[in-house]
């Protein structure tokens, strides 16, 4: 029996009454009602409201018209209608075996579910209680491994301060000759720290703008001449106290392998002291694959023997300077010189190409913008024409829903009742392609979105870029040792 108009749970709804004598037994109609009048079901969207407390369905009554015929011309009604006590058979959709069936499935398979959900919390809880220990383990060998290297890093840090100081000690025991080519020697670490402090500033470049251009190979030619001339002197100043040279070398490694100490000491110690509960903690995603290691323990901990073992060797051999380095000296000013220049005039270069591709950027992420606004334009006149799509298809809906309660053959399936379905499916297909449309043009803005995304960060990219080149390098550069510094003078 159908509940017709109402939710199951609201005090009005009564079963319809059974009318009698009014319609022929459905054997005798069978061959007259059958397939005139194809049930078409509506859309999910434009189905009854939802009731919070049950659902509801209407009643689909969708009798079929026999042909006319001249049979049937002339018959009264009592003729035409000779049995009606079988008339509920055309509502009729389910067997009470049906109901039942569908009952014990439902309980069945709730069953199954509990019983799965139950396993699964079960396990779950297991699982949980097992990596909470796992965890807790690994995080303290970790933590123990983290104490043990930092032990090592404080024992070789001691032994590199105290050699770094007999080092010192007999490097001052030098003459005033010797401390002219160390001062020209000195001269040239600060051209190759600005020269290694641009390159490591452009390593800081994003994106496609890591390029191994003019600039990075200019940069490149003056570090290695810088080193060049440094090795140049070195050679020089070994043949007139080839230990000297020694001395120096030996000390600027022990002075970087101290630094390299001193902030892997403060690494390790930070990481060694953190906790579950400690600020600055955070996810990077990735980082474990990230294997940036350059030694083991084993030639980690030779590496400083070896520089160790070597200033104390070269310490041990130390002699006077010789005469005559003026030459070398002028020379090496004249190669750092030029090479001065050639690297500005690289960067200049390189920085009217990036400021030239950065407005480029700027004009096509304008005309982006500018697209992006007209396509939200266009979606909302297309969102408006599907709302306005809404009370005419009610109206067809409501007046078909209407006309269903029509009484025994007032139930014609006449010309409006023809046009009535027609202008539903008609609405229908309409709001579907303007839906159509609405998804083509919400993918078209998402592209737009993208391009403009691209466009950001490509502009992004370049202003970081030419903030690096113009700013950080070029800002760097602004000053270079004169000759008197670099021969030795002052």
């Amino acid at each position: 029996m159908e509940l017709v108009g109402c939710p199951l749970t609201a005090t009005c709804a009564h079963p319809r009454s059974t009318p009698t004598k009014f319609l022929p037994a459905i054997s005798t109609m069978a061959s007259s009602y059958k397939n005139r009048f194809p049930y078409h079901p509506l859309p999910q969207s434009f189905s009854l409201p939802w009731m919070a407390r049950a659902y509801y369905k209407t009643a689909a009554i969708n009798p079929t018209l026999a042909p006319f015929s001249k049979n049937s011309q002339g018959l009264t009604p009592s003729k035409m209608l000779p049995f009606v006590s079988n008339r509920t058979t055309l509502f009729t959709r389910y067997t009470p075996d049906d109901w039942y069936r569908s009952n014990l499935t439902n309980y069945k398979e709730s069953e199954i579910s509990r019983q799965n959900a139950e396993r699964l919390r079960v396990d779950t809880s297991l699982m949980i209680q097992d990596k909470y220990q796992q965890t807790k383990k690994t995080q303290v060998e970790s933590t123990k491994n983290l104490g043990e290297r930092v032990n090592d890093i404080e024992f070789w840090k001691s032994e590199l301060c105290h050699e770094l100081d007999e080092m010192i000690g007999e490097t001052n025991a030098l003459t005033d000759m010797k401390k002219r080519l160390e001062r020209a020697l000195a001269e040239t670490e600060a051209p190759l720290q600005v020269a290694q402090e641009c390159l490591l500033h452009r390593e800081k470049r994003m994106g496609i703008d890591l390029v191994h251009d003019d600039v990075e190979k200019q940069l490149f030619t003056e570090v290695d001449v810088i080193r060049s001339c440094q090795e140049r002197m070195q050679r020089y100043l070994d043949k007139a106290k080839a230990q000297l040279a020694s001395n120096r070398a030996a000390q600027h490694e022990l002075e970087r392998d101290l630094v390299n100490k001193q902030a892997a000491h403060r690494i390790d110690d930070k990481c060694h002291h953190l906790r579950n509960t400690s600020n600055g903690i955070s996810y990077y995603q990735g980082v474990e694959r990230v294997d940036a290691t350059i030694s083991v323990p084993e030639s980690w901990a030779k590496f400083t023997d070896d520089n160790i073992l070597r200033s104390q060797s070269e310490r041990a051999a130390s002699a006077k300077l010789r005469d005559n380095i003026e030459n070398l000296l002028v020379m090496t000013a004249n190669e750092m010189w030029r090479q001065f220049n050639r690297v500005n005039v690289a960067f200049t270069n390189r920085i009217a190409e990036m400021a030239d591709a950065k407005s480029k950027i700027q004009t096509h992420l304008a005309k982006t913008l500018q697209e992006i606004f007209q396509i939200e334009m266009n979606i909302e006149a297309i969102r408006k024409a599907i709302r306005d799509k809404g009370p005419p298809l009610k109206v067809a809906q409501t007046r078909l829903d209407e006309r269903t309660r029509r009484p025994n053959v007032e139930l014609c399936r006449d010309t409006a009742q023809l046009r009535l379905v027609n202008e539903v499916h008609e609405i229908d297909e309409t709001i579907q392609s303007l839906q159509q449309r609405l998804r083509d043009a919400e993918d078209t803005l998402q592209m737009l979105v993208h391009a403009k995304s691209v466009l950001e960060h490509d502009l992004a990219v370049k202003a970081n870029s030419l903030f690096i080149d113009q700013e950080k390098c070029m800002g760097m550069r602004k000053t270079f040792p004169s000759t008197a510094r670099l021969v030795g003078y002052v």
